[in-house]
C-alpha cells in the first residue's frame, strides 16, 4: 500500500493485529489468551530469532530501569545520612576522641559508598540510553509499534469515612503505651536536639498521635505526685512531638518522613520561632497543672469517710465492727459473695474505718 503524494506506507502492509475485542468463554483468562495472541503474532510478523531478540531486548530496558530507580534511591538515601553526620560533626557539642573517630570512620564510609552509588547510576543511565537506541533498530510488530496509555478505569467515588470509635482509639492507644512504655519514658528524658533526632531515628515507630498523648498523660502522672521539674522535662518532649505532628498535616506527609526536617528547623530558627516553641510548652504546662489539679479535687471527693461506709456496711458486718470481734468479721465475710466481700474489705480499708496491722493489738 502506497500513496502518490509522496508517503510511503508499505510498512504497515504486513503487520498481523489480532482481534483483541473477541468474546471469550467466562471460564477462560482473557489477558493470558491476548498475550498468547501477541506471541503468536510475534511469529507471523518475524522469524523466531528476530521475536526472542525483542523480547530478549524488552526485558533487559526494564531490568536497566529498575537498577537504575533502585541505584538512585539508595543515592539519596546515602546523601541524607550524609548530610545528617556532617550536621551533628557541626552543631554538636565537644565529644570524646574515641566518639570523634568512630564518627570520622562513618563519614569517610558513606562518602565513599555515595560516590559508588553516582558511579553505579551514571553508568545504568548510559547503558539505558544505548539500550533505547538499539531497541528502535528492531523490527516492528504488535507489541513493539505502541505501548498502552493506561490499563485500568479510575472512577471517582467518594471513599467510606471510616473514622475510629472512641472505644477503638483508647484501645489502640492503650495497646501502643504498654507495648512501647519503656521506649517512651527513654525519649521523654532526651534533652538534646541531636539526641531526640537520633533516638526517634532508631525508632521510627514513635512519631505518632499515641506516643505524643503518652506523653501528656505522664507529665500530669509527675505533676499529681509533685515531681514537677520531671514533669517540665517530659513536657518538653511532648511539645516536640507534637511540633513534628503539626508539621506533617502542614506537609501533608507521613510523620515519620518530616521529623528530621523539624529538628533542621529547630536548630537554626530564628528567635520568633524559639518564641513560638516555648509559648507552647507553656500553654501546655498550665494545662498540666490544670489538669492535676483537677484529678486531685475528684480523688478528694470521691473518698469516703469511716462513718459513711460504717453505714452502707451490711448488718452482721457492722455488728462485727461494734464488738471488735475479728472472729465475727470473718464469718460476715463467708457469709458474702467473694467480690462483694473484697468490695466492702477495700472500702473499710481506704477510707481507714479498719487498719489491718492493727488488728492484732
Amino acid at each position: 500500500m502506497s500513496s502518490g503524494a509522496g508517503l510511503d506506507y508499505s510498512v504497515w502492509d504486513h503487520i498481523y493485529v489480532s482481534d483483541d475485542e473477541d468474546v471469550v468463554h467466562p471460564y477462560v483468562d482473557t489477558p493470558s489468551l491476548f498475550r498468547m495472541r501477541h506471541r503468536v503474532s510475534g511469529l507471523c510478523s518475524c522469524d523466531v530469532r528476530a521475536w526472542r531478540e525483542w523480547l530478549s531486548f524488552s526485558r533487559e530496558g526494564e531490568d536497566l530501569e529498575n537498577n537504575l530507580a533502585e541505584c538512585k534511591r539508595l543515592s539519596e538515601e546515602a546523601q541524607g545520612r550524609l548530610r545528617e553526620l556532617e550536621e551533628g560533626r557541626k552543631e554538636g557539642e565537644e565529644e570524646e576522641e574515641e566518639d570523634e573517630e568512630e564518627r570520622e570512620a562513618e563519614l569517610k564510609k558513606l562518602q565513599a559508598e555515595a560516590r559508588k552509588l553516582r558511579k553505579d547510576e551514571k553508568t545504568f543511565a548510559n547503558m539505558l540510553k544505548e539500550h533505547q537506541r538499539e531497541e528502535k533498530k528492531l523490527p516492528w510488530n504488535v507489541d513493539s509499534i505502541s505501548r498502552e496509555g493506561f490499563s485500568r478505569s479510575i472512577v471517582n467515588i467518594q471513599p467510606a469515612n471510616e473514622q475510629e470509635t472512641e472505644a477503638e482509639k483508647l484501645e489502640k492507644q492503650k495497646s501502643f503505651a504498654e507495648k512501647h512504655v519503656e521506649e517512651i519514658k527513654h525519649f521523654g528524658m532526651l534533652r538534646r536536639w541531636d539526641d531526640s533526632q537520633k533516638y526517634l531515628s532508631d525508632n521510627p515507630h514513635l512519631v505518632c498521635e499515641e506516643t505524643a498523648n503518652s506523653l501528656v498523660t505522664a507529665c500530669i502522672e509527675f505533676e499529681v505526685d509533685e515531681k514537677h521539674a520531671l514533669m517540665e522535662q517530659v513536657a518538653h518532649q511532648a511539645i516536640v512531638m507534637q511540633c513534628i505532628l503539626d508539621l506533617a498535616r502542614t506537609l501533608k506527609v507521613d510523620p515519620r518522613g518530616c521529623f528530621r526536617k523539624f529538628f533542621s528547623n529547630i536548630k537554626t530558627a530564628d528567635q520568633t520561632y524559639q518564641d513560638a516553641f516555648h509559648h507552647e510548652l507553656e500553654l501546655l504546662k498550665e494545662r498540666v497543672r490544670s489538669c492535676a489539679q483537677i484529678r486531685m479535687e475528684n480523688a478528694v471527693e470521691e473518698e469516703e469517710t469511716p462513718v459513711e461506709v460504717y453505714e452502707s456496711l451490711p448488718e452482721d458486718i457492722q455488728r462485727s465492727f461494734d464488738e471488735k470481734n475479728m472472729q465475727m468479721l470473718q464469718q460476715a465475710m463467708n457469709k458474702l459473695h467473694p467480690e462483694e466481700g473484697k468490695y466492702h474489705l477495700k472500702r473499710c480499708i481506704d477510707s481507714g474505718l479498719w487498719v489491718p496491722e492493727y488488728r492484732r493489738g
